[in-house]
């Protein structure tokens, strides 16, 4: 469990990607069985140079060889691995090179449109990279002209899967092993927009030509049963449209329905491309100027004016007849037509808080 919050505000404390803890476990575990000793703590380089000392919860021999654990630590990022064991289980081979194997808790690509191929295991290529030039390195160290069977693992990996979009990307029985920099930057969102990005990829490559980008599972559904898509077809951005249409500029489908709540739309409507309230609010007073232009009453606007929320002015505009809602859309899908490619096909729906349509904007073929 994390500590509390401390009263005063500090900086926040960067972590270590998986891809950190898979190389610095490996490296131990293969030391050790290259008559190294048993470590408990190895200090690994990360991609940009970075020299880190990682600790390690075990370093010993086993049955199949040796393995190494170390505890995932995201830092103050809000990342499902903190705290997670990450082991490595190495074997030496006569065969030169390093190959990698998914133990326990690691997923395995089933889809195509993934930087790793289909039957792989989930470990990311800078990871692959990061384990492959610190084992080799070693092997020149002890004069070692063999090859070594990598396997990483998380301890109950499969159960935080289920918390994390692999299995909708096609990445089954576990977490991937991830980390560019090999450091966990806190609240980057960085990991979140390469998971859309790399929906998206998944999609196209498994001949998806319509996609929906919902903001959450209120909006995945709505657009589920109005149009029966597949969930690989349903691209989870949250708050981060921008990351959707800026992907779509060099990954286009043919068609893109873009849905989520009223206020968040209306926040696209206004030119936002982060929907989070640390970013953008919703503009009451415009979207009393959108109903103006419908022949909304100065009483109306007063109203949607003084709402409480974007749901109570987008009702109260429909309690009078006026398409607040359609309006709102209409605007977001002109913004976002300014980014999207042409080829792609663009409308835009939004919800209220049961999920009905309240507002919807089409382009014509």
């Amino acid at each position: 469990m994390r500590d509390e919050t401390p009263e005063q505000p500090a900086p926040l404390r960067s972590g270590y990607t998986t891809g950190s803890c898979a190389t610095a476990t490996s490296l131990a575990a293969a030391r050790l069985l290259l008559g190294g000793p048993a470590l408990d703590a190895v200090e690994i380089v990360l991609p940009k140079g970075q020299q880190v000392l990682m600790r390690l919860e075990f370093c010993r021999l086993c049955a199949a060889g040796a393995e190494a654990g170390t505890l995932k630590d995201a830092g103050d990022d809000p990342d499902v691995t903190h705290g997670a064991l990450v082991f490595a289980r190495v074997q030496l081979s006569a065969e030169s090179g390093v190959r990698f194997h998914a133990a326990e808790g690691v997923g395995t690509v089933t889809k195509p449109g993934l930087t790793t191929p289909v039957g792989e295991p989930a470990i990311n290529p800078v990871p692959r990279q990061m384990m492959t030039q610190h084992l080799t390195q070693l092997a020149s160290e002890y004069g070692y002209g063999g090859g070594f069977e990598v396997n990483i693992g998380v301890e109950d990996g499969a159960a935080l899967a289920l918390k994390t979009m692999n299995p909708r990307l096609g990445i089954l029985g576990g977490l991937s092993i991830l980390g560019t920099s090999g450091i966990v930057r806190p609240f980057s969102c960085a990991a979140y927009i390469a998971s859309i990005q790399q929906g998206i990829d998944v999609a196209r490559a498994n001949g998806f030509s319509h996609l929906a980008a919902c903001t959450g599972n209120a909006s995945e559904d709505c657009m589920r049963q109005h149009y029966g898509l597949a969930d690989t077809a349903l691209i989870e951005m949250g708050d981060f449209i921008g990351a959707v249409l800026k992907h779509l500029r060099k990954a286009p489908v043919a068609k893109l329905s873009i849905c989520g709540g009223f206020g968040k739309i209306s926040k696209l409507a206004a030119g936002h491309m982060d929907l989070h309230s640390r970013h953008s609010s919703i503009d009451l007073p415009q979207l009393a100027v959108w109903a103006a232009g419908l022949g909304a009453s100065n009483d109306l606007q007063v109203a949607i004016c003084a709402a409480n929320t974007s749901q109570q002015a987008v009702a109260l505009a429909c309690a009078e007849g006026v398409a607040l809602g359609d309006a709102v859309c209409a605007q977001a899908l002109a913004f976002a037509r300014g980014i999207v490619p042409a080829q792609v096909q663009l409308e835009v729906f939004a919800i209220d808080r049961q999920g009905r349509i309240v507002g919807q904007a089409q382009e014509s073929l």
